[in-house]
């Protein structure tokens, strides 16, 4: 990964693990708290990225993108890229992100089924 990338990617994970941590605290349900948590980071990456993208600077890694939403910031992924309109055109990442939905759309049935 760049070095210019490390202060972002940290910064967006720090703020996901915290908002994790006050989901889940504030008592929603564990799957969701994960997938409110990590879809705030990726839906800042997606910012950074579309930024970055207009003023040639450096870019968040596609791979950063993409594990971020299957890891279960899809929803954050899907605002991301509709809010900033970045990567629409790039099949990959309606692939990865069609691929994350219907992944975590699994996990949250077997959640609501075992409880």
């Amino acid at each position: 990964m760049d070095p210019r990338n490390r202060p972002a990617v940290i910064g967006a994970l720090i703020g996901g693990c915290a908002a994790f941590g006050l989901l889940w605290l504030l008592g929603l349900p564990l799957v969701l708290a994960w997938m409110a948590g990590w879809s705030v980071p990726a839906f800042a990456l997606y910012g950074i990225d579309k930024r970055q993208a207009q003023t040639g600077g450096w870019r968040v890694p596609e791979l950063v993108l993409h594990g971020l939403a299957l890891g279960g910031g899809v929803i954050g992924a899907w605002a991301g890229r509709l809010v900033f309109h970045h990567k629409t055109h790039h099949v990959a990442f309606t692939i990865v992100l069609a691929v994350a939905s219907l992944l975590w759309a699994a996990i949250v049935i077997v959640a609501i089924v075992r409880a």
